[in-house]
């Protein structure tokens, strides 16, 4: 059993464990964590007015540790006048995938996305088979537009 939250400041010391368990699970994948002033710049970004479009939340399970998050930020641009999200990374734990938790993260931001009246988010795919098959299977889902990843 798990339950869905908003993450906090106060959760990272949890999340980092998370993460810790990320790479433990599939070694050499989430490479990030690895970065020296990676966890320094995550605890920074709660306290930075440039971060108040980011949107992320994380399952708990019933002994309090996180097995999955998503990360999300509000895009609003004077294009057309709206706001649009852009999903930045959905991860479950290996153990506990198939059971639901991907998508149960998936309609926490739908539902806040709703609340807040954006009808749009938009996403890369990763290249990965597993990846592939769950956004293919996300309902409303579809593949529109070719990505572009640009180093500035």
């Amino acid at each position: 059993m798990y339950r869905i939250e908003r993450l906090t400041e106060a959760m990272l010391t949890s999340l980092f464990e998370f993460e810790l368990r990320l790479s433990e699970e599939e070694p050499g994948f989430y490479r990030w964590t690895e970065e020296a002033d990676y966890q320094e710049k995550v605890r920074a970004s709660f306290g930075d007015a440039r971060y108040e479009n980011a949107l992320s939340f994380v399952a708990v399970n019933e002994n309090g540790k996180i097995i999955g998050r998503i990360d999300a930020s509000l895009l609003p641009t004077h294009f057309d006048g709206s706001i649009k999200c852009y999903l930045d990374w959905i991860c479950v734990l290996k153990s506990w995938r198939h059971q639901g938790v991907a998508q149960a993260l998936m309609a926490a931001l739908r539902e806040e996305l709703a609340t807040r009246r954006i009808d749009t988010l938009v996403g890369l795919i990763a290249a990965n088979d597993e990846a592939q098959r769950f956004y293919r299977s996300m309902q409303g889902a579809m593949i529109r537009d070719e990505g572009i990843w640009i180093d500035c």
